[in-house]
């Protein structure tokens, strides 16, 4: 092995250890998505890292790593719906990307009725705390048209919680989504 190929090997792996350190980030996104398997969903994304590393921006690596992960759910979902059609079991013909978990059912009631773009732009502001800067590269999108949603998602997730029939009390765990950045 020439000197020249372990330095690149070496710059290579230290780059990837700065990517690697987002692994519990990716699966717990994976997971708050209702991935039956978000070790594997986290695991995939950092083989498809490392394979495409001279992609993966060097500034912060979580909003390529969140838009890979975002597709491999998709795929995931994509599979579960044809091995539920080949089984002839009922399974519902879109997916959520998001699982409500311990929020309380205001807040749940007024993110299910947002459209799937909206709720993930919430979401990667509020739970994956992502600038909107960053949400925008995830989105694949330009930070002022990300701007533009996260605003209309907002004013949208507001009228909803509005809504509600019973209006709760919003803790300031719910208020992080209304908050501009």
């Amino acid at each position: 092995m020439s000197m020249t190929s372990h330095i690149d090997r070496s710059v290579a792996e230290a780059r990837f250890r700065d990517v690697f350190a987002h692994l519990g980030e990716i699966t717990a996104y994976a997971r708050r998505r209702g991935s039956h398997d978000p070790d594997a969903i986290a695991a995939e994304a950092m083989t498809i890292a490392w394979r495409r590393l001279a992609d993966v921006p060097t500034d912060d690596a979580r909003p390529w790593l969140f838009a890979t992960a975002r597709n491999l759910l998709h795929d995931e979902r994509r599979r579960r719906s044809q091995l539920a059609a080949l089984a002839d079991a009922p399974e519902r013909a879109s997916v959520e990307l998001w699982q409500p978990a311990t929020l309380d059912q205001e807040v749940t009631a007024a993110l299910t009725s947002l459209s799937l773009a909206d709720r993930e732009a919430l979401l990667l502001v509020a739970w994956e705390d992502l600038s909107p800067a960053l949400a925008a590269r995830a989105f694949g999108i330009r930070e002022a048209t990300f701007r533009v949603r996260l605003h209309r998602a907002r004013r949208r997730f507001k009228e909803a919680l509005a809504r509600s029939p019973a209006p709760a009390e919003h803790t300031s765990s719910h208020q992080i989504t209304l908050e501009e950045r």
